[in-house]
């Protein structure tokens, strides 16, 4: 922090500092598109008048620009610097007054301040404006139209506000407002804050309903459209206005005046327009959070301090991509785009005011008591090593890694990690990175013999990782033709490395917002790290190694799962798989059920299909997408009969029995009775259920009855078959005229196969019969 000026470069500057000294804190400060003119704008007590003061370098010559106003005379309410279309790189000054008055200023070298044109803005006498704002070659204010009546309802005066728009053209023949455009009338008070396409409507503390304290609303003057948002109940809603009659406050909240009313109000203490065009908020509890111009609102960085009062002053400003924030006398730097905090300085002074700094996107302009000071946090050319940020990154995730497998209680820190000696694992890798990344000189130069060591065996993955650090830059440099290729290259690398490191949340996470946000590039890189693809014979087959199949079929707990919304990467993958290749899907969960089969003897809790089993995981994904579509009775049969799973093919066989798919019924039969005589009882136990209760299975009872179980007896069949028979609501007759009744006819050559075959007992049992010996011998135990 260096001081760039003492105040004594501006005409007056005695003057200046002689009123920045004597606690006369001017309450809004602004400087010109050129930052060689410095507006201040005080509320002053008497006896002294409020009054708006211009200040100009000592370069500049020419008359001083000052105004004053004398309470109860209409007070001033904004100064806004247009640009000139005349000159290119020229300015205006608009001052407007409350009453509408707007002076159109102009500065002239030699000459100094001279007033172009004096303009009326509002059309109505009574009106009062109460907010302005310049977007683009317009004016947009938002003005008060008091009621006709003195006893008017109370109801109807809350909404009293008009918004309107104005074009104000600067031309060599003077100043020209157009016509007056009414955005929203019959509105409540709105403070209006413009960005370069959009203005921001927030509600102004003392609005009349509560309900209108619970929103704000975003005007699109291109597409004459307005949003509206309430941030932090995710609520977002647009319109179109197609008329001036649409443009009514009330018609513009109908049907979305019951979901606001159950809303929280806005917690806003002070708000302001970003270069990036989003609307800055600070909440009372010193939350820092941004609107964007679509409504959907992002969190950035939470100040230190308790609740802010009504009248504590907080200061916002940004450059470039940097967040400049002063509270309390302690200004912040923060990264908007990731919110990390990048510098914090306590300031000798409380009352800063931010000015613009010309060609110096790296650096900060204050104005304060004693001066202009300038605060830059740009890196030293000189400063060409990873610390910081990177340095920390290693020192959080050592934190992270060893608070998992401590025993203690205490919290581990990076401090402690840096001051005590019993983890030296990431001191040596952030000395290995400091040397060897962003450096010129041979990497392991100044590095001990042990870490240069260290350090040819990590060569690789810091070759990996500077590469890819260099791929993000390409991401987001990269024109819009080519972000897509870009970014399945990105992705690939970045599955390819999440599989190679433990799965813990914060990585499934991550993983779970690639697949949702590059679905078709997530795809192709699981394809990749998993070595699918189809062998001669068209089966599917995976050359991954098996710390990969561990990662695949890892199952969190639901208490590690948390409730955001987080999926398994057994589920993820599966998901892939039915949008990009369904019928690929039934192959994949056999290929994981064989390499479970070859990882785990018996299954156990440590293995996957200790849990819930592979094929039921996969029907769960099935059943999220027949959510949104027809049910997809296909997939279900493949996943179920490739688990071979007895419980799976019997639900199948019962799916396929209520599709009346009777050919396919037969096969499945015929195919999976061999898996086990358990198995091969129930399949022909349904399937003469069946039998009895209609004709359908007619035509393929030659390939059912060799399904028969040896060790059912006719009898047991008939019992099954008169359990199952269809209940008439006639009398039982001999000779039915429908003829779907189950005939002994047709149960002759099953009854005859099973009386012409041995039971099973009478084969164990037989030498014991023909035996004289008494006791009989104990039957052959079978294992």
């Amino acid at each position: 922090l260096r001081q760039v000026s003492d105040l004594s470069d501006f005409s007056r500057g005695h003057w200046l500092r002689e009123l920045l000294c004597r606690g006369e804190e001017p309450s809004h400060v602004q400087s010109s598109p050129d930052g060689q003119h410095l507006l201040l704008l005080q509320k002053s007590r008497p006896p002294t008048l409020p009054r708006v003061v211009a200040f100009q370098r000592h370069s500049i010559a020419g008359a001083d620009l000052e105004r004053t106003w004398q309470p109860p005379q209409p007070a001033l309410v904004g100064l806004l610097f247009l640009q000139s279309p005349v000159v290119l790189g020229s300015w205006v000054l608009a001052v407007v007054w409350e009453h509408g008055r707007t002076e159109v200023w102009h500065f002239v070298v030699a000459v100094g301040w001279q007033l172009l044109q004096t303009l009326e803005l509002c059309q109505g006498a009574r009106a009062r404006v109460v907010s302005v704002c310049s977007q683009g070659a317009s004016l947009v204010w938002c003005e008060e139209r008091p009621p006709l009546g003195a006893h008017s309802d109370m109801s109807k005066c809350a909404f009293r506000f008009c918004v309107c728009a104005r074009a104000l053209e600067v031309g060599e023949q003077g100043v020209r407002l157009g016509t007056v455009r009414i955005v929203l009338h019959n509105s409540p008070e709105y403070q209006v804050l413009a960005s370069p396409q959009h203005v921001f409507l927030v509600p102004a503390a003392a609005a009349g309903f509560a309900t209108t304290s619970k929103f704000l609303l975003i005007w699109h003057p291109e597409k004459a459209k307005f949003t509206i948002t309430a941030p932090s109940a995710g609520f977002i809603h647009s319109k179109v206005l197609r008329s001036s009659s649409e443009s009514d406050f009330r018609k513009l909240l109908l049907g979305s005046v019951g979901l606001l009313s159950g809303f929280a109000p806005l917690d806003i203490h002070t708000s302001t327009v970003s270069n990036s065009g989003g609307l800055l908020l600070v909440s009372t509890e010193c939350s820092v959070s941004i609107v964007e111009p679509d409504g959907t609102q992002r969190h950035i960085f939470d100040l230190e301090g308790g609740p802010l009062a009504q009248g504590s002053p907080v200061r916002l400003k940004t450059f470039g991509s940097i967040l400049a924030c002063v509270l309390a006398g302690v200004l912040y730097l923060v990264d908007q785009n990731s919110g990390r905090l990048i510098e914090k300085e306590v300031l000798s002074m409380k009352e800063v005011h931010f000015l613009e700094s010309q060609g110096e996107e790296d650096s900060i302009q204050l104005l304060t008591q004693t001066g202009i000071y300038s605060f830059s946090f740009s890196k030293p050319e000189d400063s060409r090593r990873p610390e910081p940020c990177l340095v920390e990154m290693v020192f959080e995730e050592a934190c992270r890694y060893y608070q998992r497998r401590s025993l203690s209680s205490s919290k581990l820190t990076v401090e402690k990690l840096k001051k005590g000696g019993t983890f030296q694992a990431p001191v040596v890798l952030a000395a290995i990175l400091q040397h060897s990344l962003h450096q010129k000189q041979k990497p392991g130069r100044g590095l001990q013999d042990t870490y240069a060591k260290l350090l040819s065996t990590l060569s690789l993955e810091l070759q990996s990782y500077m590469s890819l650090e260099l791929l993000k830059t390409c991401v987001v440099c990269a024109p819009e033709s080519e972000v897509e290729s870009y970014c399945k290259e990105l992705v690939e690398q970045e599955i390819s490395r999440i599989l190679q490191s433990d799965m813990d949340k914060d990585n499934l996470a991550y993983l779970n917002s690639v697949f949702a946000s590059f679905p078709k590039a997530a795809w192709k890189a699981t394809r990749s790290c998993l070595q699918l693809q189809q062998n001669g014979d068209g089966l599917l087959v995976a050359r991954a190694t098996p710390e990969v199949w561990k990662k695949v079929l890892c199952q969190p707990q639901l208490e590690e799962m948390g409730q955001n919304g987080m999926v398994p990467l057994f589920e993820l993958i599966c998901a892939s798989f039915l949008r990009f290749k369904p019928k690929w899907l039934p192959s994949f969960v056999e290929l994981t059920q064989q390499y479970v089969s070859n990882s785990w003897s018996y299954s156990s809790k440590e293995g996957p299909e200790g849990r819930v089993p592979l094929y039921k995981r996969a029907l769960g994904v099935l059943a999220q997408k027949n959510k949104h579509g027809e049910a997809d009775d296909e997939m279900e049969l493949e996943l179920l009969l490739c688990s071979k799973r007895p419980k799976a093919v019997l639900q199948a066989l019962h799916l396929l029995i209520r599709l009346k798919q009777w050919q396919r019924v037969v096969e499945v039969a015929e195919k999976f009775s061999k898996l086990s005589p358990l198995l091969n009882k129930e399949i022909f136990t349904t399937l003469l259920a069946e039998l009895a209760q209609h004709r359908e299975l007619d035509p393929y009872l030659d390939r059912l009855w060799p399904l028969c179980p040896t060790e059912l007896t006719a009898s047991d069949i008939l019992t099954l078959v008169l359990q199952h028979l269809p209940h008439s609501q006639e009398d039982p007759v001999p000779f039915s005229s429908e003829g779907n009744q189950l005939t002994v006819g047709l149960l002759k050559p099953l009854l005859q196969r099973v009386v012409q075959c041995p039971s099973v007992q009478e084969e164990m049992y037989s030498d014991a019969l023909q035996s004289t010996a008494f006791p009989p011998p104990t039957p052959p135990r079978e294992h």
